[in-house]
């Protein structure tokens, strides 16, 4: 670091500059990356592609080869659209909207989201390089929980999940099951197996605590069902035991998109399966303390989203709890 003090103006300045060691693996594949890009088009940027990937990939929990890939995209495109070859303009925030918008047109939309975070991260580490500026701090928005099933929904539901073939019967009912009988969380579904679940002498079915984190005892509608699933299941998978890996991405999700309810019937959703848990337990009365516990919540605050969902309780049973427990 060099400082200066200029004895006209007063003014103490500095210039510095550092410089970050890649490994020689990462380093390896900034410098062999070739985009599926016509050389001419790849050619007049490859090199700013690359300084600017090495400069940012340190500053990112994103791999190299990912940073390569998006900003050789975005590169290429703002050639092709007349801006100036520069990373300062790829990256500056309308860039990369408009982008998204006209560049990635036969992408799908979660690999468009994915592409505006990797390319706003690159531009926070980029601001930091050149500027030292912090980046601006990241606000978000509570999740809007999904609404529940209406009881009438629910029970139609499972007479359809019911009359499903084969092995989709099974699933149909392990999804609904470890959702509106347990309040699972969709992340969860995929791990739970046969030997995951225990049924004692009075036939409560209560899920593995030591895999979960908490307890969960399948509610009374759901712990036959629940108790047969596992009896069927064994030490396989309840949900989609064919597969071959504990999880996999839109594993829940992709279920229902291929088994969809016939008309008159909304598709099924774990989310909402959760939903129509939570709702119905704090219907029951029961403590929210409890219901959070057992839905996995840090607090009964997270429960805040579902209580429009909760009708008030029966003037005779708000009598009874307000009366309490004789001694």
């Amino acid at each position: 670091m060099k400082i200066a003090f200029d004895v006209f103006t007063g003014c103490l300045s500095s210039r510095f500059c550092w410089s970050v060691t890649l490994s020689s693996e990462v380093s390896s594949k900034i410098r062999d990356y070739r985009p599926r890009l016509p050389h001419r088009q790849w050619a007049p940027v490859a090199e700013l592609v690359r300084a600017t990937v090495a400069a940012t990939a340190p500053a990112t929990c994103y791999a190299a080869e990912h940073l390569l890939h998006v900003i050789g995209r975005i590169a290429v495109w703002a050639d092709r659209s007349g801006l100036p070859r520069d990373p300062g303009t790829w990256l500056r925030t309308e860039t990369i909207d408009a982008f998204i918008l006209s560049g990635c047109v036969a992408a799908k939309d979660s690999t468009v989201l994915t592409y505006r975070t990797w390319l706003r991260r690159a531009r926070e580490a980029l601001v930091w390089v050149q500027r030292g500026e912090a980046p601006p701090a990241r606000l978000s928005s509570p999740r809007t929980p999904q609404p529940p099933y209406g009881a009438g929904e629910l029970a139609r539901l499972r007479d359809w999940a019911n009359h499903l073939p084969d092995q989709a019967r099974l699933d149909g009912l392990a999804l609904m099951t470890l959702g509106a009988g347990c309040g699972l969380m969709p992340g969860e579904v995929p791990p739970m197996r046969g030997s995951h679940v225990r049924v004692t002498s009075g036939g409560v079915a209560v899920l593995e605590e030591k895999l979960l984190g908490r307890l969960v005892a399948c509610h009374s509608d759901w712990e036959g069902t629940l108790a047969e699933l596992a009896e069927t299941s064994g030490p396989g998978f309840l949900f989609r035991p064919g597969r071959k890996v504990a999880a996999a991405k839109n594993l829940v999700s992709s279920w229902p998109a291929r088994h969809r309810p016939h008309a008159g019937l909304p598709p099924l959703s774990a989310r909402r399966l959760r939903s129509t848990w939570i709702v119905g337990r704090l219907s029951e009365g029961i403590s929210p303390e409890a219901v959070a516990s057992a839905a996995g919540m840090a607090s009964p605050a997270g429960l805040a989203g579902y209580h429009h969902w909760v009708p008030p309780l029966p003037r005779a049973e708000v009598i009874r709890l307000l009366r309490g427990r004789r001694s």
